[in-house]
């Protein structure tokens, strides 16, 4: 029998406002193995790895480490254990080198002074010892977003993790880095060490992990064995309900008619760093136009541009022949071109206003809602409501704060205002990024429909490959500012070949990409 080394029972979170966010949770997890954690977004998952890691006090329930119940402190207690996690979102000081991110808060000091040498020594043994690549003295900001990863799991490692949570790991990696991650993981895994692995990603989890547990509205509804599932049986579970893992999108009616189209667009940055550069391309009614590329690449530069949260240093982009150039944030939407940022927080919603102010967001002074001075309540109300229940939006009323919805219903929430706008043409940065296989098969069939049903002409960037290559007609491919391939017809392509394009390692010449464009 494999010994147990981590027992979270009956684990019950109950917040102020009376919400519960776990209830008589079970997880358990073997010594040297790799454990899922899945679920669909606000389904607990998040709220109980906030007890593993000591963010959060349980109000009912204890966790039992290696046969010993134990309470922490805080997360500096948890990493004392052998608890270590790493967060989606990277916690990296890009300024330092990779030897100085590695020992930040436990700095090896000479002389009373910060001994660079040591630091260096100390990251060179740990990559050693786990067989990790990396460049002590290269700053984090010189960092691909794979050796990134790498640097957070060293840090883990280095303060003594014997169970390690991963959120989302693969997230922004091509299929080359996860690919190097996964045989990582698993020497990790064979020398002792135990992976909690948050994912939304079920492929991966099939490919990697050994069990799983399942949380939905806020309790445990399944365990197992990976191996004894279908990836279409987990996401049944994790949803309640039949999911449909594919998206059936037919094929584009008719001709091609040109929507958009960028031309020789070129973006400096504040400080005079060339971020796009001579990127040319034209968006068609009824069509849904991928832009595949590691992050970083621009795509969120571009995706920015075109909805006019950012200027362009020379160019041109036109809407059917009006040019937007100058025109502010508003005007472009009433143009036409609807916008759903990659960050959904910041750009795609206001957190501490209501579900009904950021739906009606782009629309409370239109004849309809606004009279004068004075808005219709009513009208507003019964709107609201109508695409609250049309994009299952779940939230305890229209008058909460959209703050506290869950990743996938924040989602959801910013889809019901900007699929209902009468866009022309739709931007979709990660319009799926951390959200859950129904959550995420909703969007897709949205999108879907925008472009089918009503003509919409939609640019989707994504760092999810899958569903890049399932949602798009046809695809173009960024790379350090400049688009480096196109493919007219995304059916010629795969998720490795659109790695190495990712990565730089292919690149079509300028020849090769026009005359695609054609």
């Amino acid at each position: 029998m494999a010994e147990q080394i981590l027992l979270m029972d009956n684990i019950t979170v109950i917040y102020p406002n009376g919400f519960a966010a776990n209830r008589d949770v079970r997880l358990a997890c073997e010594r040297g193995s790799i454990h899922a954690l899945l679920g669909e977004n606000g389904a607990g998952k998040t709220t109980l790895m906030k007890v593993l890691f000591g963010f959060l006090e349980p109000t009912e329930g204890q966790i039992v480490l290696k046969g010993q119940p134990i309470r922490f402190k805080d997360s500096l207690d948890a990493i004392r254990h052998g608890v270590g996690m790493v967060h989606q979102h990277f916690m990296l000081v890009d300024e330092l080198t990779v030897a100085e991110n590695l020992v930040l808060g436990m700095e090896p000091l000479r002389r009373g002074l910060f001994d660079m040498e040591e630091a260096v020594r100390i990251t060179q043994d740990i990559a050693k010892k786990y067989n990790f690549e990396v460049d002590p003295r290269a700053t984090v900001a010189e960092c691909s977003v794979g050796v990134k990863q790498k640097i957070e799991i060293m840090k883990a490692l280095l303060r003594g993790a014997e169970i390690l949570i991963l959120d989302e790991p693969t997230a922004v990696l091509t299929p080359q880095e996860v690919t190097e991650l996964f045989v990582e993981l698993k020497k990790l895994r064979d020398m002792g060490h135990t992976i909690v692995f948050i994912s939304h990603k079920l492929n991966e989890v099939k490919e990697l992990c050994d069990s799983f547990t399942i949380l939905r509205r806020g309790r445990t509804v399944a365990v197992g064995n990976v191996n004894d599932y279908t990836e279409q049986e987990l996401s049944n579970m994790m949803v309640g309900r039949d999911v449909s893992l594919e998206v059936e999108k037919g094929a584009p009616a008719g001709e091609k008619r040109e929507a958009l189209r960028v031309e020789n667009l070129y973006y400096n940055s504040v400080s005079g760093k060339q971020l796009l550069q001579s990127v040319s391309f034209s968006l068609y009614r009824g069509r849904i136009l991928g832009v595949a590329g590691v992050e970083g690449n621009g795509q969120k530069e571009l995706s920015e541009i075109l909805t006019g949260l950012r200027s362009f240093t020379r160019g041109e982009i036109t809407l059917e022949g009006e040019s937007v150039k100058g025109k502010s944030v508003r005007q472009i939407r009433q143009m036409g071109i609807s916008n759903i940022s990659e960050d959904r927080m910041t750009y795609g919603c206001a957190p501490t206003m209501s579900v009904t102010d950021n739906i009606i967001a782009d629309r409370y002074y239109s004849g309809k809602y606004s009279h004068g001075i004075r808005l219709d309540v009513k009208a507003i109300r019964h709107d609201v409501e109508e695409l609250v229940k049309t994009f299952d939006v779940v939230c305890p009323g229209t008058a909460s704060m959209s703050g506290m919805l869950s990743g996938g219903n924040i989602q959801k929430m910013i889809a019901a205002r900007e699929f209902t706008s009468g866009a022309r043409v739709i931007v979709a940065n990660q319009p799926t990024r951390g959200i859950d296989v129904g959550s995420s098969e909703f969007i897709h069939q949205q999108l879907v429909r925008l472009a089918r049903e009503q003509d919409a002409a939609v640019l989707l960037v994504s760092a999810d490959l899958t569903e890049l290559l399932q949602l798009s007609d046809s695809l173009i491919v960024m790379f350090g500012g400049e688009i480096t391939a196109y493919f007219p017809d995304s059916r010629e392509v795969n998720d490795l070949m659109l790695g190495e394009y990712m990565l730089g390692v292919r690149k079509m010449t300028a020849e090769e990409i026009q005359e695609a464009l054609q």
